[in-house]
């Protein structure tokens, strides 16, 4: 048994209302119920959610202070005034950045751009830089991506006579910052969609400043929205769409220089954005200053972006480095200190680099299945800086605003959030969040939750059907891609990748082949018997190898719902195959008391101490049983398994080369051998055993089991070795003897538990399991 990771919610079972006009819709029945769980309702929303069209993007106008931040533009234009762009060092600052820089320079503007280094600087708008920015004679700063929490900033901007304009999407806070103008989808009342991405805004303002759809920044707007992870629906939606065929064909040097990088050939789909692309200019300004990436952007040498894309790529790996030792080294502190970030995780380092630390608060979210904060201490400053990432159920910047006093900057979204506090209150902030979750979060909060579309058959499974769910691409926030439930046995399962980290399964039914793949799932491998049942929840994709395309499942999770037999019959390597297991839930069992400690792993028992062990420690505490050896006879086993319900078991005993079972006399091998004596009148065992054993091609220890059975029956009798027939003999039959009964005995736990197939034996202790789960069920319904 192998528990998923996740909590699977199957909301096919749910019933969805779905309406007359859905209904009636002109599309398989499979895209109606994503579309009817999507709340859409009427053929007018399904047809532009299946065809996103630019035309149903509203108004720029309708975005408070918009039409007043294009006067102020144009009287800056007219009058020469030099005006500095101010962004953010993500890949939604990034392109925002570029986007406005684009739109500004063709408007006529004098402009550069500015962003802080999140080292020096930190996040957002700071007083410095504006001050610089005075001296260097600017007389307007537009923020992009960022600015709605720069309070103190802006006060100083209206103090040095710069006029400030805030374009901004991240979550308002208590008050707003006293600007020239804001430009925020949540501070315009009449604005319809309040979750653009930054670089959304930046687009919205670059329309309204030129007067007309700058189909040219398409390509830039899609990289922020997709990576910024804001909900892909109503605008976003539309802008991705678009985005992404903007991008496949985009002739911009940069993104040619980095779709090259990237081997991304053909189309890009989210994916690409997403994994591809979004990291290396996310690298970028997390190792050091974000320039660099903003000028792939917006330089038109391809020589040069070439050589960006190259550094870029370069900062990529080094940052994927940094990533996994800072991750590393945070799990040790959250293994170490289990009862302090038992609801939320709250770590910090000297030295950890300030850039990644969000990245590593999302591994850690996935790995423990809870809010994650990771910050570096600066000790000269006295300051604790870093990134927070959350579960769906809890809500980081509500959270984060009721303990707001015990920061000193914070802000973000519900499920990320950036912070900097004084070092001595990372105890508080820890225990007041742990605190926050106690009395808001229920045990199943802390699993993420999966939700299935649909059960599917391999034979279901082509290239149709992909493309078929792929109108409703692309996919991300709000708009997930469809995960399917898929149940087989495998053909294939092993360890895949450089480190051998990832999972390949593989499933087949009739004449169709499933490649199943699990990015990260390698460590799940030993505990998976390649004969057991696989549960699988995974999205569907095309793979192309070599120009032939084929269906795969990615795995999200997966799960063995029935208890797994391992079989290591024979084996001389299972010590190594058994390195995975928990200790604290492992019985090793042996029959016999010669045991090596060096085979033990958990708790050691004989048969005889089990009964003894089991009613110390109760049965739920051995989830694994690892058998050592055979039983003296199979009802010793039933026995075991009267006493224990196992979810795995491992087969790990073997028999020497002379086993029992390949010299099991016949009665016609007695019938010979008392004929031979009873005519010879005697058989010397020192002189001739050892010829009749050539001469018959008999094991020795086959001639001495018939000679010991004989003499139980009192057929012979035995003087220094010198075997007699008796004269005057009782008949009886050979079961008789203790000897012949025992040996039956054995040969028949030899059949059953060595020299049967992996489905005989699996069979014969499925059997033992129902009868003992039957026992307990009548017994508890007795009581």
């Amino acid at each position: 048994m192998l528990q998923s990771q996740s909590k699977w919610n199957f909301t096919y079972k749910q019933q969805v209302a779905m309406s007359e006009e859905l209904a009636s819709l002109n599309v398989s029945p499979m895209i109606k119920g994503m579309l009817a769980k999507r709340d859409i309702s009427t053929k007018e929303e399904a047809e532009a959610f299946l065809n996103p069209d630019l035309k149903h993007l509203y108004d720029p106008s309708l975005l408070n202070d918009i039409e007043k931040t294009k006067i102020r533009i144009d009287q800056a234009i007219d009058q020469g005034e030099s005006i500095l762009v101010f962004g953010d060092y993500d890949a939604d600052g990034v392109s925002a950045t570029a986007v406005l820089i684009e739109a500004l320079r063709e408007a006529g503007a004098m402009c550069d751009y500015y962003i802080p280094n999140r080292f020096t600087e930190g996040y957002g708008p700071n007083e410095q830089a504006f001050r610089d920015a005075k001296e260097q004679g600017f007389q307007l700063i537009i923020t992009v991506d960022t600015g709605i929490a720069a309070i103190e900033p802006a006060a100083v901007a209206k103090e040095i006579g710069i006029d400030l304009i805030i374009t901004d999407h991240h979550e308002v806070q208590e008050s707003l910052p006293e600007a020239y103008a804001i430009v925020h989808p949540k501070c315009s009342e009449n604005y319809p969609f309040k979750e653009l991405a930054g670089v959304g805004v930046a687009f919205k303002l670059a329309e309204h400043l030129l007067g007309y759809f700058p189909t040219q920044l398409l390509d830039l707007v899609v990289i922020g929205t997709i990576a910024d992870l804001v909900p892909l629906v109503d605008e976003n939606r539309i802008l991705a769409y678009h985005g992404l065929k903007a991008i496949s064909q985009s002739n911009r040097p940069g993104i040619q220089a980095l779709k090259q990088m990237c081997s991304i050939q053909g189309d890009m789909t989210e994916e690409d954005i997403g994994f591809l692309i979004g990291p290396r200019i996310n690298a970028v300004g997390r190792l050091q200053t974000a320039y660099p990436a903003v000028e792939l952007l917006v330089t038109e040498d391809q020589a040069e972006a070439e050589e960006i894309a190259t550094q870029i790529n370069e900062l990529n790996q080094e940052r994927q480095q940094i990533v996994k030792e800072i991750a590393k080294e945070a799990i040790l502190m959250v293994e170490a200190t289990p009862n302090e970030n038992k609801n939320v995780i709250v770590v910090a380092k000297e030295g950890w680099n300030q850039g990644v630390l969000g990245i590593v608060a999302s591994k850690l979210v996935r790995t423990y299945q809870r809010p994650a904060i990771v910050l570096t201490i600066q000790p000269e400053e006295g300051y604790a800086k870093g990134s927070a990432r959350s579960i769906q159920a809890f809500n980081l910047f509500e959270n984060g605003m009721r303990i707001k006093d015990q920061f000193l900057r914070f802000g973000g979204h519900s499920q990320a959030a950036g912070m900097t506090l004084l070092k001595e209150n990372v105890d508080v902030i820890r225990n007041s969040l742990n605190q926050l979750a106690e009395e808001q979060l229920q045990p199943e909060d802390y699993k993420e939750q999966l939700d299935i579309e649909d059960s599917i058959e391999i034979n279901a499974i082509d290239l149709e059907l992909i493309n078929e769910l792929n109108k409703i691409a692309p996919f991300g926030m709000a708009n997930p891609k469809p995960l399917f439930h898929l149940k087989a046995k495998p053909v294939e399962l092993r360890q895949i990748g450089s480190d051998q980290n990832h999972l390949k399964v593989s499933f087949r039914s009739d004449a169709v082949q499933l490649a199943v793949i699990g990015f990260g799932m390698g460590e799940l491998y030993p505990s998976i018997s390649e004969h057991s049942e696989i549960e699988t929840v995974g999205f569907l994709q095309i793979n192309e190898w070599n120009g032939k395309k084929s269906p795969q499942l990615m795995l999200k999770d997966l799960a063995v719902n029935e208890w797994q037999l391992f079989d290591y019959r024979g084996s001389k390597l299972w010590p190594k195959k058994l390195e995975h297991l928990d200790v604290n839930q492992t019985l090793t069992l042996s029959f016999t008391t010669k045991v090596s400690e060096q085979k033990v792993v958990g708790t050691y028992s004989t048969f005889e101490e089990l009964s003894i062990l089991v009613e110390q420690q109760g049965v739920k505490n051995f989830k694994n049983l690892i058998l050592l050896d055979l039983p003296n006879q199979l009802d010793q086993l039933e026995e075991v398994f009267a006493l224990l319900s196992p979810q795995n078991i491992f087969a790990c005993y073997h028999i020497e080369e002379e086993h029992f079972l390949q010299s099991f006399p016949t009665r016609e091998d007695f019938k010979w051998f008392y004929g031979m004596l009873v005519k010879r009148g005697q058989f010397n065992t020192k002189n001739e055993i050892n010829m009749l054993s050539k001469s018959k091609g008999w094991k020795i220890n086959k001639i001495e089991f018939i000679i010991k059975v004989f003499s139980e029956l009192d057929f012979v009798k035995i003087s220094d070795g010198v075997i007699y027939p008796n004269k005057q003999v009782e008949k009886r039959d050979l079961t008789e003897s203790n000897a012949y009964q025992q040996s039956i005995r054995q040969a028949e736990m030899e059949k059953v538990l060595y020299y049967s197939s992996y489905r005989e034996l699996k069979t014969w202790m499925d059997s033992q399991m129902e009868q003992n789960s039957s026992v307990e069920e009548e017994v508890t319904y007795e009581l």
